[in-house]
């Protein structure tokens, strides 16, 4: 699902076109791209100028578009995150969570450069990433006990949990869960998440 589009129109609904429009274009084919060869090499094997190699455009056109290596692999995953947001955003919360493992796992290379990601974020001098999975997670923590505050409200079922705690743990468990897929590939990521939905309170 890596591949999405980016909507260039402007707000009179004219579209925009010219040099912005295929500067946007530009930077989804390098994105787009980018995980391919991370998909390949790994991330160690893949500094800006090697990406740049591989995928056939300059260093400095990359740098254009993309200040470091770390900015460009975080926006892969912002991209990523934007596509199941838009595919996945109707029954919301763990419901969206299973659809988009589903989804993960068969994209090659993408479960291993979140993971690689979210690790160098807790290490010095990665801010960019750090200011991503922050706010990613503070997001995501925020939306899934909206999810779970609907479901109660709409079963008329009370709940003494701190809904941002639980859904700490859940979005906890999902990353676990990735870690443990990388080493043992039989493990299924998806079932696993479902379990624990049948766990949280007010949901089917």
């Amino acid at each position: 699902m890596i591949g999405r589009v980016v909507d260039v129109s402007s707000s009179d609904g004219t579209g925009t076109r010219g040099p912005y429009a295929k500067g946007v274009q530009r930077r989804q084919e390098i994105l787009d791209r980018t995980l391919d060869v991370v998909a390949e090499r790994g991330i160690d094997g893949t500094s800006l100028r090697a990406i740049g190699e591989a995928i056939g455009v300059s260093h400095a056109a990359l740098t254009h578009y993309f200040e470091s290596r770390e900015a460009l692999l975080v926006e892969v995953l912002r991209a990523r995150d934007q596509v199941v947001q838009q595919e996945f955003d109707d029954d919301g919360g763990v419901a969206d969570m299973v659809r988009a493992a589903e989804a993960n796992v068969r994209v090659p290379g993408l479960v291993t450069l979140y993971t690689r990601m979210l690790a160098m974020s807790v290490e010095p001098g990665n801010e960019v990433a750090q200011a991503f999975f922050r706010e990613r997670f503070a997001e995501g923590r925020k939306s899934m006990a909206a999810d779970l505050r609907a479901r109660l409200d709409a079963s008329g079922a009370t709940t003494d949990l701190d809904l941002e705690q639980v859904a700490a743990l859940v979005i906890a468990a999902s990353d676990g869960l990735q870690v443990q897929w990388l080493l043992d590939r039989d493990l299924d990521i998806p079932a696993t998440i479902r379990l624990l939905e049948r766990l949280l309170p007010a949901t089917p």
